[in-house]
C-alpha cells in the first residue's frame, strides 16, 4: 500500500525549492492573522451596539410601563 502512495511524495533534493512555499505560507498567515483580529474587532464593536440596544429598549419599556400604572 505505501509503495502506490509514493510516486505523490516529493522531496527535492534542491532544498531551495521550499522557499517560494515558506514565503507562501508565512504571507498567508500573516494574512489569516489579519483577518481574525479584524473579525473579533468587529464582532466586539456590534456587541457593544447590541447592549446599547438593548439597554435603551429596556429602558423605553420600563418607562412605558411607569405611565400605565395608575397612581394611587
Amino acid at each position: 500500500m505505501n509503495v502506490i502512495l509514493m510516486p505523490f511524495l516529493y522531496f527535492p533534493e534542491d532544498k531551495s525549492e521550499y522557499i517560494p512555499a515558506a514565503f507562501s505560507f508565512v504571507f498567508f498567515m500573516i494574512l489569516l492573522a489579519i483577518t481574525f483580529t479584524w473579525i473579533l474587532r468587529k464582532s466586539k464593536k456590534q456587541e457593544e451596539e447590541t447592549k446599547e440596544l438593548e439597554e435603551k429598549i429596556l429602558r423605553e419599556r420600563r418607562e412605558a410601563k411607569e405611565k400605565q400604572q395608575p397612581i394611587d
